[in-house]
């Protein structure tokens, strides 16, 4: 116990003073936990049976952490994305796991090992993507939704591979009885978790609510996780498949927001714990010693699967949303270490192969947070941000209005102006939402408004007004400081989300209408509420 206790310290105290460090270089948290992982394992030197045990705990921090994402999905939304699950996601692993398999047949693996090898490369780091792209929020957005479809579907083509290791590692058993059976598993597991998620865990959730026990909720929560998760493996899927359909499930009840704020703490916890395992499983003398073998080894699997990625995604795509994708998912994904190890343990990989191909997965893993912090910026420099090439706005048109985003707030700006017949442009870079503008026959161009020549075309000059109707902050900023280099009065007019946000605007850039959001509707609240007889 102590030596678990000194352990523990030990661990916790490198991982927050690495983390403070780092953080000021701006480097994601991720990294810290994994080198805190390679610097325990040093000192401890840990043995193999006390890393694996680690693993197993840490797997729950991604159950939770799918549990969560599933909250995010309704069933209905989830149905919607079935195009990116059994399309995008299907061709991925079936074409990137069948080339490499190719690549691994020629280099002189059999054709067992091959297969393995092949189809495991092609999975992707659910852990890593799913965070970072949830921390963001980019999830929500056309690559993101992508990405996602193709990670859960990797994570039901785990099976299929554990399934390959036990088959060839035994050689007997029938194929076609094998894949009857995960058949018959994967409709048990739907069957039983709709009905589960419905019926059991609602009525569950609304007695606990009615106790109004906070401790009671939480522990209900992780009951519902756990066992979500525990049935799910019982028929032979992943612990984070099971935990993302109960999330699915429950999505549709008025329980699904006190859950996210309860589970966050256990997802934060076990997922550093996980990341933390990742580390341990590095051996620093053994990458020194074959660096140019996993080096080569990286940057050809890496390569070749963005490359196979992109072809994939951009045949129904933009191409900006395909390298995007493609810059998301060129990694592999931590299941492959377990894979590699269970396939060196049966005899179908050598121990020198085994480590060599584990070291490159992790090393591709801890490039995946810096590749995701600067998605754009390397997207920038692969393809520019499309737009269209635009004329500049009829020179008759004047004391218009340009709005600069069409989301909801945009959109009911253009709907007012629209009522009371005042002339507008609406500036937008989001591709799929110029569409459905340009189907409601906005005047709506597909442009940068952070952009001074975008703005000199749409008019800006002879504009009434400039409405920045777009949330993320740093953006407004942006595009607000462009507008203000204009040698002449642009009357720009800002929605913010709080305080903070409008000090800055107001001080930093001078600007005169800053709306906070919540203010005007707290004031249209009460203004309504006091429309009451005392």
């Amino acid at each position: 116990m102590e030596i678990i206790l000194e352990g523990l310290i030990v661990t916790f105290f490198i991982a927050l003073v690495l983390n403070i460090v780092l953080a000021r270089f701006n480097i994601p948290a991720i990294i810290g936990y994994v080198l805190t992982g390679i610097i325990v394992s040093q000192i401890f030197s840990l043995r193999t049976e006390h890393i694996t045990l680690l693993s197993h705990i840490s797997e729950l921090g991604i159950a939770f952490m799918m549990f969560m994402i599933g909250l995010e999905f309704s069933f209905r939304y989830l149905l919607k994305m079935k195009s990116y699950v059994f399309g995008f996601g299907f061709a991925e692993v079936f074409i990137v796991g069948s080339f490499f398999a190719l690549l691994a047949y020629l280099m002189g693996f059999s054709p067992q090992s091959s297969m393995i090898i092949g189809y495991t490369l092609s999975l992707s780091s659910t852990s890593i993507v799913v965070k970072m792209l949830n921390s963001s929020g980019e999830i929500n957005k056309q690559y993101g939704r992508k990405s996602l479809g193709i990670l859960i579907f990797q994570d039901i083509a785990v099976i299929p591979i554990m399934l390959m290791i036990e088959i060839f590692s035994r050689n007997s058993g029938s194929i076609g009885e094998q894949l009857m059976k995960i058949g018959v598993s994967a409709t048990v597991l739907i069957i039983a978790m709709y009905f589960l998620g419905r019926v059991v865990f609602e009525k569950i959730l609304t007695w606990v609510s009615k106790t109004d026990s906070e401790e009671l909720f939480i522990g209900t929560i992780l009951f519902i996780v756990l066992f979500s998760s525990w049935f799910a493996h019982l028929l032979g899927f992943s612990y984070s498949l099971g935990a993302f359909i109960a999330g699915v499930l429950i999505a549709e009840t008025h329980f699904k927001y006190q859950m996210e704020a309860d589970i966050a703490p256990f997802r934060d916890l076990l997922l550093g714990l996980f990341f933390i395992t990742v580390g341990m499983h590095i051996d620093p003398v053994f990458i020194f010693k074959n660096v140019d073998k996993i080096f080569a080894l990286l940057v050809a699997i890496m390569a070749l699967k963005f490359l196979l990625i992109f072809l994939i995604i951009r045949y129904k795509s933009q191409n900006r949303t395909s390298l995007k994708v493609a810059l998301t998912l060129m990694q592999v994904g931590e299941f492959a270490l377990a894979v590699f190890d269970m396939s060196k343990s049966k005899g179908l990989l050598d121990s020198q192969n085994a480590q060599i191909l584990s070291a490159t997965v992790i090393i591709s893993m801890i490039i995946t947070p810096f590749v995701l912090q600067n998605l754009k910026k390397i997207a920038d420099l692969l393809s520019k941000e499309p737009e269209n090439e635009i004329e500049a706005a009829d020179s008759s048109m004047s004391n218009h209005v340009i709005i600069v985003g069409y989301g909801p707030l945009g959109k009911s700006v253009a709907s007012f102006l629209r009522e009371r017949q005042v002339p507008y442009l609406i500036l937008e870079h989001d591709y799929y939402l110029v569409q459905e503008g340009l189907k409601h026959s906005e005047p709506i161009i597909l442009a940068n408004a952070a952009k001074k020549e975008i703005l000199q075309k749409a008019g800006i000059e002879r504009a009434c007004s400039v409405v920045v109707a777009i949330k993320h902050f740093k953006k407004k900023r942006l595009i607000c400081d462009i507008i203000n280099r204009f040698d002449f009065h642009v009357n720009i007019v800002v929605v913010v989300s709080d305080e903070k946000e409008k000090e800055i605007l107001e001080h930093e850039l001078e600007i005169e209408n800053v709306v906070v959001d919540s203010v005007e509707i707290s004031k249209i609240v009460v203004e309504r509420a006091m429309r009451c007889e005392l």
